[in-house]
């Protein structure tokens, strides 16, 4: 089993601090704290990253849903025509979108993009924000409905018109005329008792954000129990962030500075509004930091896992943090659990996808766990003492 690496897509807008903050604390709605650095999520800057994560030999890159960030369709299927092998994971909601529909986009896509779609499914845990799509079942309710959504894709995929009656969907014929190929594979998440049935029943990768690699593992046995009974097996994959230097006094001292841009007030405020979600791996999340402090002796939950993004952001709140060498360890460690998928990110997105793909995939490659990228700027050979040399717009 080999490791398949993924970027991110910053589509909410991007910069040299946890700039997600905006995006949690009223939903987006307002953006009057002015935040120095920040870059917007304009194609040129996210065409700069898709093409870096492409040279880097990243194989795709997420882009998130939601009110805060760009449209995840529109921008990815446009990216595609400034890259030629990248895959795009594009997140989206179920419960905004016909599943016949969707069908049909995916199905859309594949050929526009000759087979780089891959689809991440984001039921939905934080019931404001579903409430902004017109969405207004509870948690469970949720779950369930994303269950019937993806039996209707799977089954218009089949390429016979396809009857569906359920509590949420009720199809007809349903039918894309030229199913998908390749099919796109399916990514969800979820931590909760809803969830965990639907990602046995219907995930092609069942995704986790960065917990533990302890916590990790208890998750994974978990859905692996599940999906066996269903006669299923799933795969694996995890959503976390990098900040990777040539030494780990480096990398801490980044850690450091992306704490020293927040104040007791921001993450207060951030803690209360992410501590109301209903989502359990954002509960997980929250319980990770350990009441908000910014202390990093107590952010430092595992070896080289920081749980210091998640002080102001939602969703993936924790980071890798070392030498190219330590979290090349702690991947290997993950990947040792099961894991194949890595969905990484950093701030800023494109220069923190240099110092992954220059620093990190060549020693993963070296392990055996990539396959080596011939010509690729990972070849950290005439730097004095083994530098890697600078990523566009200089170190952060």
């Amino acid at each position: 089993m080999s490791v398949h690496l993924h970027w991110f897509l910053p589509t909410g807008g991007d910069g040299r601090t946890l700039v997600d903050r905006h995006a949690y604390a009223d939903g987006g709605i307002t953006r009057d704290r002015a935040v120095p650095g920040v870059r917007a999520p304009d194609v040129e800057y996210l065409a700069q990253i898709a093409k870096a994560a492409e040279q880097l030999g990243f194989e795709g890159v997420l882009t998130p849903t939601g009110t805060w960030c760009e449209d995840a369709w529109l921008t990815t299927v446009a990216l595609a025509q400034h890259t030629e092998r990248l895959k795009f994971l594009v997140a989206f909601r179920p419960g905004v979108l016909s599943p016949v529909l969707a069908a049909q986009m995916a199905a859309t896509y594949q050929r526009i993009t000759r087979g780089r779609l891959l689809l991440n499914v984001v039921t939905g845990g934080d019931s404001v924000e579903q409430r902004r799509f017109g969405d207004r079942l509870d948690h469970d309710r949720r779950y369930a409905r994303t269950a019937e959504f993806l039996s209707v894709v799977r089954g218009v995929w089949g390429g016979r018109p396809f009857d569906f009656a359920g509590e949420h969907f009720q199809v007809e014929g349903g039918l894309t005329a030229l199913p998908p190929d390749p099919l796109p594979e399916i990514f969800f998440g979820g931590s909760s008792a809803a969830a965990g049935p639907v990602a046995a029943e219907h995930a092609d990768v069942y995704l986790t954000w960065g917990e533990p690699p302890w916590q990790v593992r208890e998750k994974l046995d978990w859905i692996r129990g599940l999906a066996a009974r269903r006669g299923r097996t799933v795969r694996f994959g995890i959503r976390v962030h990098t900040i990777s230097r040539d030494s780990a006094r480096e990398a801490w001292t980044t850690a450091g500075r992306l704490l020293s841009t927040l104040d007791e007030e921001t993450v207060a405020s951030a803690q209360r509004v992410l501590g109301r979600s209903e989502s359990v791996g954002q509960q997980r999340m929250v319980a990770l930091h350990r009441g908000g402090s910014l202390d990093r002796d107590r952010l430092e939950i595992a070896p080289n896992l920081w749980a210091g993004v998640g002080l102001v952001r939602g969703g993936a709140g924790t980071a890798l943090v070392g030498s190219h060498a330590e979290v090349a360890d702690r991947i290997e460690e993950y990947h040792d659990l099961g894991v194949e998928h890595f969905v990484l990110s950093g701030y800023p997105h494109l220069e923190e996808a240099y110092w992954f793909g220059e620093g990190v995939r060549p020693v993963l490659a070296a392990r055996g766990l990539l396959p080596p990228l011939p010509g690729a700027p990972g070849a950290r050979s005439s730097a004095p003492g083994g530098a890697a040399p600078l990523a566009p717009g200089g170190r952060t």
